[in-house]
């Protein structure tokens, strides 16, 4: 795989044990234990780590803060909301922390369903929320690349507005990437003209080399005038010493999902989007597609990254993650659960030989 290729993890931030079939140790989400997270993924390759958002959640971006604080390497995707926060004031808190870690600041932009009444926000159809994100995105990239900035958009409004600290420029990154997500048209217009790094969930080969060449072309109709899209792949990846361990362990794990109708798996069954349903109808296929990836968790909702697995050996998911890469994917975002001891097993047996 090559050598411009990313890992980062996952931190699921909730303030319920248990998460996705997670350890329920007592103080999971204390700063202490994500910290031995954070420090674990230093420690054994990983880049850094997704950390979650949503309303019912701890803020994100102070774990990420914090996380940050307590490490050097470790770079948090910080994943944040428009509405939830406001551009200038978001710009601001991201320019701040990108300072004080040295550039370690990467943000994912959500834009999906939300109990958005909890903290202020409005509704609002598809279209609008689309439009809302596309114009946060353009001004929040304005504030870190320009100054005194003054927009008057249909959701947003600046006044010469200059942003300190200001974001350094390091090589070729002017400011944090963008990581996005969506399947629906109207996503895929923002990620084609605003995103940095468009995320895929893990979806079969054939429906990943789809929606590349679908966005490539949309760059191209939209005339993108950014760097070049880059794109991710967030997806379970179950490792164990070898192929027949693992589907054993993957098989029993869906057992559980089964006999506890899901719980704690759900975290993504508010409101389908276009992209959480196209996981969801996957098992209809048959429980595995491709070489190794495992379908069956969706039959209990098994929720964004946690729907489909690459189930194996780490010499098996080394296999089919390369053929993701071949596809053009370089951004990678795994995880599984125990979270913490995965983060060791997966860097010590799985990233040297995706680096190799």
């Amino acid at each position: 795989m090559s050598n411009n290729s990313e890992f980062l993890w996952y931190i699921p931030n909730d303030v319920k044990a248990g998460h996705r079939g997670d350890s329920a140790v007592e103080n999971h989400n204390s700063l202490d234990r994500l910290t031995s997270h954070a420090r674990a993924l230093e420690e054994h390759g990983w880049k850094g780590a997704l950390i979650g958002t949503g309303w019912g959640r701890p803020d994100t971006f102070t774990v990420a803060a914090s996380l940050a604080a307590r490490t050097t390497t470790f770079e948090p995707l910080i994943a944040i909301r428009p509405g939830y926060w406001r551009p200038a004031n978001f710009a601001s808190a991201a320019a701040t922390l990108d300072h004080l870690t040295g550039g370690r600041v990467r943000i994912n932009i959500v834009s999906g369903k939300d109990n958005l009444r909890a903290y202020g926000d409005s509704d609002g159809d598809q279209a609008h929320r689309y439009a809302r994100t596309k114009e946060f995105m353009r001004l929040v990239r304005r504030l870190w690349t320009e100054e005194n900035v003054t927009s008057a958009g249909e959701n947003f409004r600046v006044a010469e507005s200059t942003v300190v600290p200001r974001i350094q420029v390091r090589g070729d990154r002017r400011h944090p990437k963008f990581y996005f997500g969506g399947a629906s048209e109207a996503a895929e217009r923002v990620a084609a003209t605003e995103a940095d790094v468009q995320l895929f969930w893990g979806e079969p080969l054939e429906g990943v080399r789809e929606r590349i060449a679908r966005l490539k072309a949309l760059c191209r109709e939209l005339d993108r005038d950014l760097p070049p899209l880059e794109f991710g792949l967030r997806i379970t990846t179950l490792v164990r010493d070898t192929t027949e361990q693992a589907w054993t362990d993957a098989e029993a794990k869906v057992a559980e999902m089964a006999r506890s109708k899901g719980s704690g798996w759900h975290d993504h069954q508010r409101a389908l989007a276009v992209g959480q349903q196209r996981l969801l109808d996957l098992h209809e296929r048959g429980d595995v597609l491709d070489d190794n990836l495992y379908t069956a968790p969706g039959k209990f909702g098994g929720g964004g990254a946690g729907t489909t697995w690459l189930v194996g050996s780490a010499q098996d998911v080394a296999r089919s993650l390369r053929k993701y890469q071949d596809l053009g994917v370089t951004h990678f975002v795994l995880s599984d659960t125990p979270y913490l001891s995965e983060i060791k097993r997966q860097g010590d047996q799985l990233l040297p030989l995706l680096r190799g």
